[in-house]
């Protein structure tokens, strides 16, 4: 298990300042076969990255992502990314938001408190770099064998069990957490790269220009 806590972007449930960090959390166990339960997740909706990438597009976020300088729930990126924060985990308070912020909290008591770190407002703000973060990290490892045989087995018949579940109507297939980014990785290297959306790409472009390096090669 890995934890950090991050730069202030979350907006607490009831509040309208962003206090806490998106506060990830990851946790891996082996199965059989060299698979693998992967979570890898922030305490908040979504990453700040992807209402970026929603500005950089032109496209409104969808509900549960962000607010505005009011706290109230918004669609438009740019009145999250000036003035306002992102959602906990759940999104507003009537669809459960509190547990995401009550779990971005536990992450702050691992990793901000009990290391002596920086904790919530106390950290440096996201793309301020003239003062050092201070983060604190929790990482917590467990030998499955001391506590009973048969680990891998197990997780790879819980895994099982969820991947073959009947899908819903309109979906395809039941998944469970690491096969969505295993899936991207083979999409990757079948294609031979990653697919970004232009808007992304001219970024990037103006941004190499302004460092003075070498702009991303683009395959058409």
């Amino acid at each position: 298990m890995a934890f950090t806590n991050t730069s202030p972007l979350v907006v607490p449930t009831r509040a309208k300042k962003p206090t806490l960090g998106t506060n990830p959390i990851s946790v891996a166990a082996p199965a059989k076969n060299a698979d693998s339960f992967v979570l890898d997740m922030a305490t908040s909706t979504c990453a700040v990255g992807k209402i970026e990438i929603q500005s950089r597009k032109g496209q409104p976020i969808p509900s549960g992502w962000g607010v505005d300088a009011e706290g109230k729930e918004v669609h438009e990126s740019e009145k999250v990314l000036h003035g306002g924060g992102l959602l906990p985990l759940g999104g507003t308070e009537v669809s459960s938001g509190y547990k995401g912020y009550g779990l971005a909290m536990m992450v702050e008591v691992f990793c901000g408190l009990l290391a002596g770190a920086a904790y919530g407002p106390n950290i440096r703000k996201w793309m301020n770099t003239t003062v050092e973060a201070d983060l604190g990290q929790c990482f917590v490892a467990i030998n499955p064998d001391a506590f009973a045989p048969g680990f891998p087995e197990r997780m790879s018949d819980l895994m099982n069990i969820c991947r073959t579940l009947e899908p819903a109507d309109g979906e395809s297939e039941v998944l469970v957490a690491g096969d969505p980014e295993r899936q991207h990785m083979a999409k990757c290297e079948e294609q031979g790269g990653i697919a970004y959306h232009p808007n992304q790409i001219t970024h990037m472009h103006e941004l190499a220009k302004k460092l003075g390096v070498e702009p991303m090669k683009v395959k058409a």
